[in-house]
């Protein structure tokens, strides 16, 4: 969703992923298919990468990232989504 000094080849990846999204939600929209753009912007909590006891929203849940593709998933063709950015909320804008 924005591009950082030192991250050129990281963000033309990510902007052109989102291209993508939006280019086959356009093309395959009329066919009921419904493409969506995730955007997963902070770290993921896991057994590895356990939450600190003093931030212990600092990570992104799986469980609730699952939930968001669940809801997505289900949304009626009136209202779809078509890009959803998921980070933690203390993350600095």
């Amino acid at each position: 969703m924005k591009g950082y000094a030192q991250s050129v080849p990281f963000a033309m990846g990510k902007f052109a992923l989102r291209g993508l999204a939006q280019a086959l939600a356009r093309e395959l929209s009329p066919r009921g298919i419904h493409v969506a753009h995730f955007v997963i912007d902070g770290g993921i909590r896991g057994d590895r990468r356990p939450a600190a006891p003093d931030k212990p929203d600092a990570l992104l849940d799986p469980d609730a990232i699952a939930e968001s593709y669940l809801h997505v998933l289900q949304q009626p063709r009136s209202a779809w989504t078509s890009e959803l950015e998921l980070r933690p909320w203390v993350e600095n804008f």
